[in-house]
């Protein structure tokens, strides 16, 4: 026991004297359970996706059907249940339904106020989202979500003002083919504003409902940070069965950034050898609990983790 207790406080100051360059002085270049919202019910969704495919999605009008002149069927496609951020690898962080499908805005349509020009044979290929039964998830604000009635009678869920659709020729979770159909379909985001193609990034800003604009990892988690570390002197008190709930997060390319100055970021050798990404000289973690971007599980969690803003100072706030 005694020389396991030598070994490891041999290898804490190696990674502590490895690390006296990059984040001693002044001038170093490193760097609760969420609630849901329900909203207002309206119309009928069915249990399942069973949507007709008979437009082709890239209509002599560009969006796959003809605006106006509603048909007077109802909106069939099921509801959106609890909403999820799936983030994806060329747009980042869009808005899908419990089953994992992206939803979709129309650039035909408005938001102030909100209305839907998307009927007949455009809502065949566009199916519109059922306001009833659908909720927010922690990366969602809750005021997002709204609803708007259809011509048909039926009400249709909103999420920044903006009425919600599919693609009926999205068939399985993380599709994303109907992103840019016609030059006036996008994926949602989270605040209703048009997913649009970005370069992937290792380290990037999330506007969080609750905290704000929080630091992600480049799968779009959460990143935290320990009370129990310290930045200078180096120390790392999440070791061992600790680690098996607070993940290390993977360094990060400084080329690869969005949103956070690259000298804030930095990479710390672990005692047992790992590399893990440090920012403003802090080691940082993901948490197993948070299970989409925008999760904050474990913010707070024993008094002792905490979310990191985008200056790379910790947020105390507990939802």
């Amino acid at each position: 026991m005694i020389t396991r207790r030598r070994a490891g406080l041999a290898a804490a100051a190696v990674a502590t004297l490895a690390l006296t360059a990059a984040c001693g002085s002044s001038d170093n270049q490193s760097a609760g359970t969420p609630t849901t919202d329900n909203v207002q019910p309206a119309g009928q969704g069915t249990s399942q996706y069973g949507y007709g495919s008979s437009g082709s999605g890239q209509g002599d009008d560009g969006y796959g059907g003809q605006a106006g002149g509603d048909s007077g069927k109802p909106a069939t496609g099921p509801s959106a249940g609890t909403l999820a951020l799936h983030q994806d690898a060329k747009l980042g962080p869009v808005v899908t339904d419990s089953k994992g499908m992206t939803l979709y805005r129309f650039d035909k349509d408005t938001a102030e106020p909100p209305k839907s020009n998307c009927s007949g044979s455009c809502a065949t290929t566009w199916p519109p989202v059922p306001a009833d039964g659908s909720s927010a998830p922690a990366g969602i604000a809750k005021s997002a979500l709204g609803s708007v009635t259809r011509a048909d009678g039926t009400k249709q869920l909103t999420i920044g003002g903006w009425p919600a659709y599919r693609y009926a020729k999205d068939t399985k979770a993380g599709d994303t083919k109907g992103q840019g159909v016609g030059g006036t379909w996008n994926a949602l985001t989270a605040e209703g504003k048009k997913a649009v193609a970005q370069e992937p990034a290792d380290v990037s800003v999330l506007n969080q409902p609750e905290l704000g604009q929080i630091l992600v990892d480049g799968n779009g988690m959460t990143l935290y940070r320990f009370n129990k570390d310290s930045a200078w002197p180096m120390k790392f008190g999440c070791n061992d069965a600790c680690l098996d709930t607070w993940k290390p997060a993977k360094p990060a390319d400084r080329s690869k950034l969005k949103g956070i100055a690259p000298k804030l970021i930095s990479t710390v050798t672990r005692p047992d050898g790992i590399r893990q990404l440090a920012v403003d000289c802090w080691p940082v973690y993901t948490f197993t609990g948070d299970k989409q971007p925008g999760d904050i599980n474990g913010q707070g969690k024993m008094g002792l983790w905490f979310a990191v803003s985008k200056d790379g100072k910790k947020l105390t706030t507990t939802p």
